[in-house]
């Protein structure tokens, strides 16, 4: 939409080095404008959004719809429709038509509604895409780190308990712990040792007497297999490489999305901010509209960005462009 309903004019604008086309086309421009360039922008926020809840929610996998999506995109062109028409609603500066009289034609400058236009379509977003672009990059470095492991126990019965715990690849180890009451015959306390298939294994039987004529035995025994420990050593190494690999990708990635989008509109929002509250400050023409056009740029780069970095995006955009049904994972 940038393209189509922004760009033509304002290459126009460009070539003949003022605005010759009237206050009507003027105001066309001027709220295309700011309603496409806010809705990438706020597009931007929406999909941080989207990922954040799907890493820090397990369940939103599950419940995300098209509806849901759709809400989401319904509210980033309502507030985007909101900001653009405010200028056609009264919000305009004394100055817009002797500006546009003049060859000049800029949305309207009335340092309140500057105000609120740069913080709500620039400032207060980026601040949010940050925010949550750091807590994806936390939650991934905390998933990526997390060691497998699974613990099994049963619920606690009277007569006896069975408790299974089991870890790798740290080492292939296996613990059974067994109490069950008997009589009471005795109250020595003998250890025994054995080995079973080459593998060292310990175990030990501990005898109490009970106050109501009766034994708690409780036997443990622990069975490691000795070429797991051989391998404990590269297997970290290796653990931890793949680990610093995912994580050096996450940050490389999250900073070129980042960091274009800043690089792209900062420049123009400090001088559209400059314009409306600093009338020293204003910036050569030429600085202006390079900026203005850098803008326009991120559009363009926004699509590549996130089909180079992203698989669901280059399937997204394959179905888009050449047809075919969404692929189920």
């Amino acid at each position: 939409m940038v393209a189509c309903l922004v760009m033509p004019l304002g290459a126009v604008y460009e070539i003949n080095a003022g605005w010759s086309l009237g206050p009507g086309l003027c105001d066309m421009w001027t709220s295309s404008d700011v309603l496409c360039c806010t809705a990438s922008i706020l597009h931007l926020v929406a999909i941080a959004v989207d990922r954040y809840w799907a890493v820090t929610d397990l369940n939103y996998i599950q419940a995300r719809n098209p509806r849901r999506i759709g809400m989401l995109i319904v509210a980033v062109w309502l507030v985007s429709l909101g900001i653009s028409l405010a200028p056609q609603l009264g919000w305009k500066d004394p100055d817009y038509l002797d500006r546009i009289a003049d060859g000049t034609c800029l949305v309207s400058q009335d340092p309140a509604y500057q105000i609120f236009a740069t913080c709500a379509t620039f400032y207060l977003p980026l601040l949010v895409i940050l925010f949550l672009y750091w807590r994806i990059f936390q939650a991934a470095r905390k998933r990526i780190r997390k060691r497998p492991g699974t613990i099994v126990q049963p619920p606690r019965e009277r007569r006896g308990i069975l408790r299974l715990v089991t870890r790798r690849p740290r080492e292939e180890s296996t613990a059974f712990t067994i109490t069950r009451s008997t009589p009471d015959h005795s109250s020595i306390s003998p250890e025994k040792s054995s080995s079973y298939n080459g593998a060292n294994a310990t175990q030990s039987t501990t005898v109490t007497p009970s106050t109501v004529s009766t034994t708690t035995t409780t036997t443990t025994t622990t069975v490691t297999n000795p070429s797991s420990s051989h391998s404990t050593s590269s297997s970290k190494k290796t653990r931890e490489t793949i680990e610093s690999k995912r994580e050096r990708k996450a940050a490389k990635t999250l900073a070129i999305i980042t960091g274009a989008f800043v690089a792209c509109w900062l420049p123009f929002f400090l001088v559209a901010l400059l314009r409306a509250t600093c009338e020293a400050c204003e910036p050569p023409e030429l600085i202006a509209s390079v900026f203005l056009w850098l803008g326009y740029f991120n559009s363009t780069l926004n699509p590549v960005i996130y089909t180079v970095f992203s698989p669901e995006f280059r399937q997204a955009f394959k179905r888009i462009l050449c047809g075919g049904s969404r692929i189920i994972r």
